[in-house]
Formats: structure tokens, sequence, C-alpha cells
């Protein structure tokens, strides 16, 4: 199987529709509908009184839409969830999907700028109606700033260093594409260069599309808009996302604390379905890469 069509298999994809146990009649949402793959496994579940909300702010995504009367697709960041549900009058939901990974067409289109592979515009925005780029993000944050959010972010080795070449480089070299940035950071490169420029990348995609805040709205609106016994279901691809997933779902909050002097315990608000993350077997291994890194976690609404 060719490298661009192995990125339009949905991953997980047996394990999505079975711990979801999708209600023939129930209304289901797609917060990340990307190539379409979970949200077709779904439609194929639904009778003709069921109901499929599927979100993407992706042109490219948009353009790929399913014609169903039973799909309704909001052209939206997820984090807009609760907002878009209300304006189409949508019940509360039988079950929430999103897969946090990029998608095929984002790492296979040169002028987007998320693939160290091609050269191209420094731009990894997934939704081209925002205006920070990456290109103007490595021209305006500070020294700091960039440490912080290559060290949390992309958990890069010299974290440090990187930023401080940047800035000191920025005056007088441009960084407007691809090739122009890894030439600028060639010299202090560690390790296996492909992981660390997937590190960096990695770090000015979540920064540039303020990806760790939209999954905390995401989430956060999941407990407002599942109905009781609604299955929650994430796909994350990274540690930092599948962090905050574990925790939520855990303990209704992003942070564990850990004060020994607080005594009230905040309520529950889901049931774990999957004590561990559910990770991708060797036939799914073999078939799709990106599988490697995904996990799983599902819960249900109490």
């Amino acid at each position: 199987m060719g490298e661009a069509s192995q990125y339009h298999l949905p991953v997980l994809l047996q394990e999505v529709v079975s711990h979801l146990q999708i209600n023939p009649e129930g209304t289901y949402v797609d917060a990340t509908f990307g190539g379409g793959g979970h949200s077709r496994a779904i439609l194929e579940q639904l009778n003709e009184n069921g109901r499929l909300i599927v979100f993407d702010q992706d042109e490219d995504a948009y353009n790929n839409r399913i014609d169903d009367p039973r799909v309704t697709f909001v052209q939206q960041n997820f984090r807009h969830l609760a907002r878009f549900l209300k304006l189409y009058k949508v019940p509360p939901v039988d079950g929430l999907l999103a897969d946090l990974g990029v998608s095929s067409w984002q790492f296979d289109t040169a002028e987007r700028g998320f693939s160290i592979r091609f050269d191209g515009d420094l731009d990894m925005r997934m939704d081209k109606r925002t205006t920070l780029t990456a290109a103007a993000l490595l021209q305006s944050y500070s020294e700091q700033e960039l440490h912080l959010l290559f060290q949390n972010y992309g958990e890069v080795t010299n974290a440090r260093t990187l930023a401080k070449v940047i800035v000191t480089e920025r005056k007088a070299r441009p960084m407007r594409t691809i090739n122009e940035f890894k030439s600028v950071i060639q010299p202090i490169v560690k390790g296996n260069p492909q992981k660390y420029l997937a590190q960096v990348f990695q770090a000015l995609r979540i920064a540039v599309n303020d990806e760790l805040g939209a999954l905390k709205d995401l989430l956060t609106q999941a407990t407002e808009v599942l109905k009781p016994g609604g299955k929650l279901a994430i796909i994350t691809f990274h540690s930092l996302e599948d962090r905050l997933v574990k925790n939520f779902m855990k303990t209704g909050q992003f942070e564990v604390q850990d004060d020994p002097f607080s005594f009230t315990t905040p309520p529950k608000l889901f049931r774990l379905d999957t004590k561990k993350p559910v990770t991708a077997g060797p036939e799914e291994l073999k078939r799709n890469s990106r599988s490697r890194s995904a996990k799983l976690r599902v819960a249900e609404k109490l």
C-alpha cells in the first residue's frame, strides 16, 4: 500500500465501533471528520432515524463530506461543539468520537506546511480562517515562550538552545518556509534528525492550532452534550493529549490534584470502559504505520 493511501485508513476502526455500542436510532458526533472513515462506519450501524453530526474546520475535509440526509456537517473547530449542537437543535447525544491525529492530506499537501518531507510555507493552520501561522509564531514569540513551547509540546531535548538559536537568527535569516527553518536549526539538531524535526514540528502545530486548549474545551463540553450512559471515545497520538484525556475521564479534572488536606472530591462524571488505553493490533500496525502511537480511551457518562 502506498505512502499516501495508508493515511486515509481510519485508526482503530473496529475498536471504536465496538466500544461505542451504537444504538441504531441514536445521535452521534464525530468531532474530527478527516477522511470520513470513522463516520462511514458509524453510519453503517444507524437506521433511518439515526443521526450523525460531524465537525471539521478543514476545507479539504468539507469537500470530502458525505451526502446523506442523516449527516450534518459543521465546518468548525470542535471546541465550539456545544454551541453548534444547540444551534442545530441536537438532543443529548449517545456517543462522541474524536480522533486527534492529523489527517492524511494535511501531511501530504506540501503547501499546508505540516510535513518535514516537503518544502512549502511554514503554515500549519488547520483552519485557514485563523491568522497565526508557524512562521509568524517563530517571529513573534519571546525566547522563553519558545523554550517552553518546544519543551512542553515537543519534549525536545535541547529546547532552550533551540529557542536561543531561533531568536538570535530570526533578525537576519528568514524562516518563512520549511527549508529555511530547517537550515537555521540544522547545526543544533540532536540525535536522529527525523525524530528531532518531528518533535519540533509537533510542538509548532500544537501551538499554532491551540490543540490542547481545544481538547480541554471538547472534554468539558462532552459532559454537557452526552446523555447519561452516552459514550465518549477519544483517540490520542502523543502523551500530552493522552494525559489530559486519562485524567479527565478518571477525575473530571485535567491535572491530578495531590492536595492531602483537601477532603472534597469532585463528583465523578464518567465510568471508564477502558482501564488501559486500547492500541492497534499486529495486523493494523502492518497496514498503517500511523496507528503505532494511537491510543483509544472510552468512558461512559454517569
